[in-house]
């Protein structure tokens, strides 16, 4: 009897039903898609190579204004409180002084009194510790010496402004001090973050560190390039001026002395003076003492720089003054184009005025860079040519 079940057609199988190969590698394929969107989100959030040398030069920025405000504040807050204390001995004396005056009107007050030549409300009123309350009264200063009134009254007046100087600087100070201390808050969390930020770099791979030490030296490379074609571009200007000045020197003695009166405004871009050289011969001589010492923000020598520290203390050695803060020593000379920059010339960086080295020419200056880092020589374009601010002779 022929069987009722149809044959099975070859090759086809029950719905879930899989071979033992197909079953592995769905299961290998599930696994790996697994890893790799588990692995996704770690790659994408470790930062590139540039993006850490940028977290890291931006920290180093912030540091670097944050130092010169604290630099700033401890500046101002030291002269605030040498005003105070003036203002306090300013004080003293005077306190001083009325006690006497106030002691000689009480004796004679009171001799008045024993002899009953003076009613007892004056003897009151001189005896009074705030004598100014009775001044209004007509009476009273009758019965008053012009002088005696003159010296309460002077004394008095001179105790309440000196009380009202020394509160002003009081509240001055405690002013300064509180922002001295918010600043150095903020000085902290930017340490914070360099530490952050040092800590990305120690993580790096040998081949990241070796790629970001490559990146290093191609932007050293770009700025040395910078540095040698301002050198050839200022040497080319000093070739011109110099034989500017013979065709000016052979004009005068062919045509006399007037013929060189017209020519007197052409010295726009000549060289510093040589009294300005001499100087900055003295404040490169000290700069290129300190090469080797280390960065410390807010320190200003022997043994350690910030950045305005040891361009304050290189021009201190040539006798002159500059203020302590980037802020203030960009204003404190003459700006001039940066292709007339001189030996000795302070160069300036960046929007907020941050930075600042002392230029020691053919595009190169010494310069105290950022924390980590030692005093060295380094060309002008070390951050690029935007970085640069301005450039101001300071004597």
């Amino acid at each position: 009897m022929a069987s009722h079940r149809k044959s099975r057609p070859a090759g086809t199988r029950v719905a879930g039903i899989r071979t033992p190969a197909l079953a592995t590698a769905a299961l290998t394929s599930v696994a790996l898609l697994s890893q790799s969107a588990n692995a996704a989100p770690e790659a994408d959030d470790k930062p590139s190579l540039e993006e850490v040398e940028k977290k890291v030069d931006d920290l180093y920025r912030q540091a670097e204004s944050a130092t010169d405000k604290y630099n700033s504040a401890k500046e101002k807050t030291t002269k605030q409180r040498k005003r105070v204390d003036t203002l306090l001995d300013d004080v003293a004396k005077r306190t001083q002084k009325l006690n006497e005056a106030r002691e000689e009107l009480g004796s004679f007050a009171a001799a008045q009194y024993r002899t009953g030549a003076s009613a007892p409300d004056t003897a009151t009123f001189l005896l009074a510790d705030t004598p100014q309350d009775y001044f209004d009264q007509t009476q009273l200063m009758d019965r008053m010496t012009g002088r005696q009134k003159v010296a309460v009254d002077d004394y008095v007046t001179q105790q309440s402004e000196t009380m009202k100087k020394r509160q002003e600087a009081t509240e001055s100070l405690e002013t300064l001090t509180e922002a001295q201390g918010d600043l150095k808050t903020a000085k902290a969390t930017v340490q914070r973050k360099l530490a952050d930020a040092r800590d990305l770099l120690s993580k790096l791979t040998a081949e990241e560190k070796a790629r970001l030490a490559a990146i290093e030296r191609e932007k050293q490379q770009e700025a040395a390039r910078k540095a040698a074609e301002l050198a050839r571009q200022q040497a080319a200007q000093q070739q011109a001026q110099e034989q500017a000045a013979q065709q000016q020197d052979s004009g005068s003695s062919s045509t006399g002395s007037s013929s060189s009166t017209g020519s007197g405004s052409s010295t726009s871009t000549a060289p510093a003076d040589s009294s300005y050289a001499t100087k900055a011969e003295k404040a490169l001589a000290f700069a290129r003492a300190q090469i080797g010492k280390p960065y410390v923000w807010g320190a200003v020598g022997p043994g350690s720089y910030d950045c305005s520290g040891l361009t304050q203390a290189a021009w201190k050695a040539a006798g002159v003054t500059l203020p302590r803060t980037t802020y203030d020593q960009v204003n404190a000379g003459t700006t001039v184009p940066l292709a007339d920059a001189q030996p000795g010339d302070l160069v300036f960086f960046y929007d907020d005025v941050t930075h600042v080295g002392i230029y020691i020419g053919n595009g190169m200056m010494i310069h105290a860079p950022k924390p980590g880092t030692y005093v060295r020589e380094e060309s002008i374009y070390y951050d690029g040519e935007s970085a640069i601010h301005s450039v101001v002779r300071p004597a």
